[in-house]
């Protein structure tokens, strides 16, 4: 799986690195049990600094969607997936709220937003 991060983001590196390894889950580019780059080559692969990228792993085990092993390395969680539990549900409507909130004072209707979720969506499982 390739890793872009736009050093020119709004959004910090160790969130979008996070959120592609996600997305890259979902998808179905990572699998269970694969294994991800070392802190130290995924700093050096993505040309930021290694706090950065240990950051963002630190952020997804203790989501609990990789485990990092001193011999095994970096892995893609093995056994299961985090669920989505009342908490994680609670989480994505404090998300949500903002960008809903956004949309409708541009003068976006509810199916153009439900439209463009169900696009990422189907994107993303393809």
């Amino acid at each position: 799986m390739m890793i872009e991060i736009d050093l020119e983001s709004d959004m910090p590196i160790y969130q979008q690195l996070r959120n592609k390894i996600i997305e890259g889950i979902a998808s179905k580019q990572l699998a269970p049990g694969d294994s991800l780059p070392s802190v130290r080559t995924m700093a050096s692969d993505l040309g930021v600094n290694m706090h950065t990228v240990n950051k963002a792993y630190q952020m997804l085990k203790q989501e609990e969607f990789i485990l990092i092993h001193r011999q095994k390395g970096v892995v893609i969680h093995p056994d299961h997936m985090p669920v989505a539990d009342d908490i994680y549900k609670g989480k994505l409507k404090e998300q949500l709220r903002p960008l809903i909130s956004e949309s409708i004072c541009r003068g976006m209707e509810e199916h153009e937003f439900l439209t463009i979720c169900q696009k990422i969506w189907k994107d993303i499982q393809t």
